[in-house]
């Protein structure tokens, strides 16, 4: 049987690496079918805050469980930004492109020893208003000098997880997706997902 996975999200990119994750058993849909639903404002100050205030409000207007997640990037050198402001780090309306060039223009200079970074993760399940769960995950990289590779979205393009040399960017989406925040975030809400149903 196939069950429902609501996504508290407008991202396409985002549900379509959720619904190859999570495989044929979860039929995932997302707020783009929805239009009516209302835009969450993520006002929390961390991603776990910003998961569950995105899963507690859409889960008031649709029946079931209603996944959210918030993710980004945090570079060491940059004392941890842009984290919690990844999607909109170059300013509102921001490009992924133009994120990822901000980025770049403020880490000239740093040497290579000092570029570290990770993806963060975390995700958040509500229903009728209220978290019932949480899970995150983390990849540990560093950043790359230049945009690599025209695959993924966001930063993966400047973004080489620990123990390779290519950038997600550059990565086939089957190995990035086998080891990216997000699937390490999502292997721990499958696990709690297959006692659920």
């Amino acid at each position: 049987m196939q069950v429902i996975l609501f996504l508290a999200t407008r991202n396409r990119h985002k549900t379509r690496e959720i619904q190859t994750m999570l495989g044929d058993t979860v039929f995932v849909r997302d707020a783009t079918e929805l239009p009516e639903l209302p835009e969450i404002e993520e006002t929390g100050t961390t991603f776990e805050a910003n998961a569950r205030l995105k899963a507690e409000g859409i889960s008031k207007h649709i029946a079931g469980f209603v996944l959210a997640d918030d993710s980004g990037l945090e570079v060491d050198a940059l004392g941890g930004e842009p984290g919690i402001y990844s999607a909109r780090y170059a300013g509102p309306g921001c490009t992924d492109l133009q994120n990822t060039e901000l980025i770049l223009k403020k880490m000239e200079g740093v040497p290579a020893g000092k570029r570290s970074a990770r993806f963060r993760c975390v995700l958040a399940v509500a229903r009728d208003g209220k978290t019932i769960a949480t899970f995150d995950g983390t990849v540990e990289g560093r950043l790359t000098n230049a945009i690599s590779g025209e695959g993924g979205f966001g930063y993966d393009p400047i973004f080489i997880p620990e123990g390779y040399d290519k950038s997600f960017g550059e990565l086939p989406s089957e190995l990035k997706n086998s080891m990216s925040h997000r699937a390490r975030a999502l292997e721990r809400f499958r696990a709690w997902w297959r006692e659920q149903c």
